[in-house]
């Protein structure tokens, strides 16, 4: 259940408001003034509540759920209870995160600059703003339309950012140009110098790292992650981009649109990710390579070459699913004959 301490309910709403808000279709049109409370998991919804279902591995959860309605494909329909209603839609778990935003919309506070934050003279930020308290904003800073920078965070010198953006927590920023929607979590950090020295053996001499970092428009960029700027080139982050919790992208990286990096993955500097790539939770992807649009790297992988767009892989190093799966039955099929003969022996 949602704990109202921290969250805000709206609503109610009927299940032909929450269609029109979602593109998903009332089954039944005679419910399409049915009221719904709240949002709720299917094993323990009310029927006051809509639940989901997006994996058929829940379809008996579905099938038992005294939720007042649920949001499923047309493929689920059998499997209803007959006091469920329900919302139909393509897309069930996109369909709900829609109305779960409906009844929990993000709270936005009312635009300030608390007397704590210290701001440049020269920095320019736009109405609408939101500047908490401790928060340092350095020369030539500039800050778009409707932008939250929270508590303790620092924008550097000539700092771009654009509307609609929220800095999180203690996060820095410097050394770069940020679109509109762009969302930093807690204890980001952006443009910190890269990781660029030459190694020599009476003392490695550190490379000036002079370029930027760019993230495109409706980037999210979660908590502890760090991305650094360019040596010269810049470091670009795609439009539509989701990062997940400390992950690091190296100096250089160019990372397509619409990517998804998982938690703890590293990106080697120099690396170019091609549009919609998932890099899943503890990745490691090798410098100087380029990883193919649409190309899925399964957890805790080695990217050590380039790989083609379009396919899955997993392993270290990472290699064609099929062909890992082969690789793990061959070698379990070696062990079995092995300990088979040491038994025979």
């Amino acid at each position: 259940m949602v704990d109202l301490n921290f969250f805000k309910r709206e609503g109610p709403f009927t299940l032909s408001e929450l269609a029109d808000r979602t593109g998903a279709f009332v089954h039944d049109e005679s419910c399409k003034d049915f009221v719904i409370e709240d949002v709720a998991p299917l094993d323990c919804a009310n029927d006051k509540q809509i639940s989901f279902l997006d994996n058929v591995k829940y379809k008996q959860d579905f099938a038992e759920t005294k939720a007042g309605a649920c949001i499923i494909s047309a493929d689920m329909l059998p499997f209803a209870p007959k006091e469920c209603r329900i919302l139909l839609s393509n897309y069930p778990y996109k369909t709900y995160a829609l109305v779960a935003q409906a009844f929990y919309p993000e709270e936005y506070p009312v635009s300030e600059i608390h007397d704590s934050a210290i701001i440049h003279e020269t920095a320019v930020i736009e109405k609408g703003c939101v500047i908490g308290a401790g928060v340092v904003i350095g020369p030539h800073v500039k800050i778009g339309q409707g932008s939250w920078v929270e508590a303790n965070a620092v924008i550097d010198t000539h700092v771009q950012i654009g509307e609609k953006c929220r800095i999180g927590l203690n996060a820095s920023v410097s050394h770069a140009v940020l679109g509109d929607s762009v969302r930093l979590y807690p204890g980001v950090r952006v443009g910190q110098d890269g990781f660029g020295f030459a190694m020599d053996p009476s003392g490695h001499v550190k490379v000036p790292q002079l370029g930027r970092v760019i993230i495109e428009d409706h980037v999210e960029v979660g908590a502890n992650t760090t991305i650094d700027r360019g040596s010269g080139p810049d470091t670009v982050i795609g439009q539509g981009t989701w990062i997940d919790n400390l992950v690091q992208i190296g100096h250089n990286v160019k990372v397509g649109r619409g990517c998804v990096i998982i938690a703890q993955a590293g990106i080697a500097g120099s690396t170019v990710l091609g549009d919609y790539v998932v890099i899943a939770a503890q990745v490691g992807v090798a410098g100087h390579l380029f990883v193919g649009s649409g190309a899925r790297v399964g957890a805790q992988s080695g990217v050590m070459r380039d790989i083609e767009g379009g396919a899955e892989y997993l392993g270290t190093p990472a290699v064609p699913a099929k062909q890992f799966m082969r690789q793990v039955a061959y070698l379990g099929k070696l062990v079995k004959e092995n300990k088979g003969a040491k038994q025979d022996g």
